[in-house]
């Protein structure tokens, strides 16, 4: 039935299960109408009204309701039950107009007068019957909320932050702060934050109302703030305020501009909502070729906590799905949407999100999550325990309450994560059995692909290809996962005893083995596969790792092997004595990087190392027995075929070759809107200690070579890596680098040549900042390197 659902879309038309009854819609129709082609409805309410009745006279009909081009602006979510369609004998299928743009939107559409004022700014007055505005549209385009700092597109967090965003010099000049709204990066950088604010304190700070979207609670960072919806802060052109109070919208246009008189108010969270129960659920509802915009944000309804991860989450989004069985969304555009795009919650089975562009989501862009009920023992938050005497030892949920076999796949989601940060392309929490596969994801602020914790596993992740993740945050991965299960405990000595105790602990939650494979991956400020505090039950293989390596840290029963370790290495961090881990057949660059490894888990060897010095260092651990050394011999690295040459040593070591041209979304069309991937440009592990230089975050970077290098920066010696040229605004200078520097120390280590430079910046991507020593008008200056 469901490879019929997904003909059925493909064709557009309905196959001959029953009679179908077609509904058309324009905007331009009348709900007064019949509904047909030369007579459209106008609304989707209306349609549904009708659809409905069709139903009761006539049970097992299909419905197929077709949207002309055009802006359809809701009043109020178009909720679906089990009334519009609970037959699998029978279809409900809304689609847009094959060539046509059909526009859900949340939206309310104004028509006002403006009236010049200073400063080039413009006011409005605004029916009072209009109490808010979340998000403002002229001529189709999102404008500014006012905001301080102003908005920088080129700035890496929050389009601009500054540490005296709350000050109270600055509080001081804002007559009416309270409503004002603060977004801030989490201290640690997991995330963000954001408040109201409801007053200001007898001290002259800003009293705040919020701050539970992260559920690792440590205040906000110093820096990476900003704040919105000040009147004071409108001074830049295309920001607005509206004073709710005078029903008055304030706008400042570009100069030499006059502001649109057709505008449009984000009004609803929600869009559509399939919504059924597991006793009755929504069935074979398909959603074909529709936009969904105009909602409004949610970052302040970002509350649940998702059992020990870091995250919170709001069950909600531009689509909600709960409660649905054989449901299909494809082919549509959710075009920056407020919070999540698409949200299936609690209990659903096969329901597939297929070939969808989703593009600057506010939050996450798909969401698979279920109900905490359905977990035994469920602690919710990182310092929680359920104590193991008083602990549910039952293996797998209690109930059915989430999603399984449901699909994610051939979707385009770019730019998602706009306001919350603590988010991801796609996000999995007590879920069972998800496909993830052939997505692009890219640009966003954390993941790419997030995996709260281990319940219940059994999802396969492959052929994604997930890059420019983790831009505004730290301490991540391009896929990142934890697995803080029922036996995780804060102190590891007592998880130490009761996993020794009775190993079978770690696989009540993690029941069924996740597979990662046949993915790329990049990170630049963490790691390509980051499998975090737990995750266990794991298989990874025939993955590429573009730049930040992989990291398995205290989990169980992980197997990786035949991957692709580009520019960086195997990150084994603190493993449990009986850990069962495996890592085989792996490709790495440089070095392993381990972090307090006792005991090496079951078996690794056979890897391909990039030198001797490496291999031996590995196996100086007793790891790597019979693993190898050289050059890999890529078919051609430059073009991204990293498939190695017959004769290669990574052959002989036990790697075997996969395709490199089965990564990402397959739809032409969604393919041509994606950003490139970044490829590295070249091969770090074979750089020469005495290479005359190199491209680096935009610098030109080489070794100190001759007595007249020497002399120009005043060294005593050769050692060091020289930034010879740093141009202005380029990333290297943000970072902090300038011109003439010669890097002697990074994080600790030296820094000989460039090499060593490049091994230790990948080794610590992963840091916001990092400590060095660079030689700066000849003499040592101590500066932090911000990534």
């Amino acid at each position: 039935m469901f490879k019929w659902l997904l003909t059925c879309c493909m064709a557009l038309t309905l196959p001959s299960l029953g009679q179908t009854q077609r509904i058309y819609l324009s905007p331009a129709g009348k709900d007064t109408d019949p509904g047909t082609k030369e007579r459209p409805l106008a609304t989707l309410h209306r349609a549904q009204q009708l659809w409905r009745q069709l139903r009761a006279q006539h049970p097992g009909r299909n419905i197929q309701v077709t949207l002309r081009g055009g802006i359809y602006y809701l009043d109020s979510a178009l909720v679906l039950t089990p009334e519009d369609n609970s037959d699998m004998n029978s279809v409900l299928f809304i689609m847009g107009y094959p060539g046509e743009n059909a526009v859900i939107s949340g939206a309310r559409p104004l028509k006002v007068n403006w009236q010049a004022q200073e400063n080039g700014i413009y006011s409005a007055t605004i029916p009072a019957s209009v109490t808010a505005m979340d998000r403002l549209y002229m001529n189709g385009q999102t404008k500014i909320l006012a905001r301080y700092p102003n908005y920088d597109s080129t700035a890496r967090f929050y389009h601009g932050t500054s540490a005296d965003a709350l000050a109270p010099g600055r509080i001081k000049t804002w007559k009416h702060p309270e409503g004002g709204i603060v977004h801030a990066l989490h201290r640690a950088e997991w995330g963000g934050y954001h408040y109201r604010i409801t007053g200001v304190d007898s001290t002259g700070n800003a009293m705040l109302e919020g701050g539970w979207q992260n559920n690792r609670q440590m205040g906000l960072h110093a820096q990476h703030r900003y704040v919105e919806n000040i009147r004071e802060e409108l001074d830049a052109p295309q920001e607005w305020f509206f004073d709710a109070a005078q029903h008055t919208l304030y706008y400042k246009p570009p100069p030499g501009q006059q502001p649109a008189a057709d505008i449009a108010y984000a009004s609803l969270t929600e869009l559509v909502v399939i919504k059924g129960t597991e006793k009755k659920p929504v069935k074979q509802v398909i959603l074909n070729n529709l936009q969904f915009t105009g909602n409004t944000r949610t970052f302040m309804l970002t509350k649940e906590p998702l059992l020990r991860s870091d995250w919170t989450i709001y069950r909600g989004g531009a689509l909600l799905v709960e409660g649905a069985e054989y449901c299909y969304v494809s082919n549509c555009f959710f075009n920056e949407v407020g919070g999540n795009a698409v949200f299936v919650n609690n209990y659903n089975r096969y329901v597939s999100i297929d070939s969808c562009h989703i593009y600057k989501a506010g939050a996450s862009g798909i969401a698979f999550v279920g109900n905490p009920d359905a977990v035994r023992s469920p602690a919710f938050e990182y310092n929680q325990a359920v104590p193991y005497a008083q602990m549910d030892l039952t293996k797998g949920p209690k109930g059915n309450d989430y999603p399984k076999q449901c699909k994610a796949t051939d979707n385009l989601v770019q730019y998602t994560g706009e306001t919350e940060k603590q988010s991801a392309g796609v996000q999995i929490s007590m879920a069972s059995h998800i496909n993830v596969a052939y997505n692009t994801i890219h640009d966003l602020p954390r993941a790419g692909i997030n995996i709260s914790e281990g319940t219940w596993g059994g999802h396969i992740i492959e052929h994604n290809d997930v890059y420019n993740t983790v831009l505004e945050t730290g301490d991540h991965g391009a896929f990142n996962s934890w697995g803080r299960d029922r036996f995780w405990h804060p102190d590891r000595r007592v998880m130490d005893s009761a996993t020794t105790a009775n190993i079978s602990m770690v696989l009540l939650d993690a029941a069924t083995t996740t597979v990662i494979r046949n993915n790329r991956f990049r990170c630049d400020h963490g790691w390509d596969i980051d499998l975090d505090d737990g995750s266990s039950n794991y298989r990874i293989y025939n993955n590429v790792c573009l730049n930040g390596g992989l990291k398995l840290r205290e989990g169980f029963f992980r197997t990786v092997e035949n991957n692709i370790l580009l520019n960086n290495s195997f990150h084994p961090h603190v493993w449990f004595l009986n850990s069962g881990d495996i890592f085989r057949k792996n490709i790495v660059t440089t070095a392993y990087k381990p972090i307090q490894i006792k005991k090496w888990g079951e078996r690794v060897d056979s890897n391909f190392f990039p030198d001797a010095d490496a291999l031996k260092a590995a196996q100086a651990n007793g790891t790597d027995r019979h693993s190898l050394y050289g050059n890999p011999q890529f078919i051609n690295f430059a073009a991204g075929d990293y498939r190695v040459k017959p004769g290669s040593g990574a052959l002989k070591a036990g790697f075997r070759n996969f395709p490199m041209n089965q990564f990402g979304v397959r739809i032409k069309r969604l393919r041509a809107k994606a950003a490139p991937a970044p490829l590295p440009a070249t091969l770090f592990s074979q750089q020469s200690g005495r290479q005359a230089g190199i491209s680096w975050k935009g610098a030109t970077v080489k070794n100190i070579e001759g007595l007249g290098e020497r002399s120009a920066t005043g060294l005593p010696d050769e050692k060091g890596a020289y930034f010879i040229t740093v141009p202005a605004g380029s990333e290297a200078e943000k970072m902090g680098f300038r011109t003439g520097d010669v890097l002697l120390m990074l994080n600790g280590e030296k820094v000989n040549n460039i090499k060593d430079f490049l091994s230790i910046y990948q080794s610590n991507a992963w840091h916001q900042k990092l400590k060095a020593t660079v030689f700066r008008n000849q003499q040592p200056a101590e500066i932090n390197v911000s990534k």
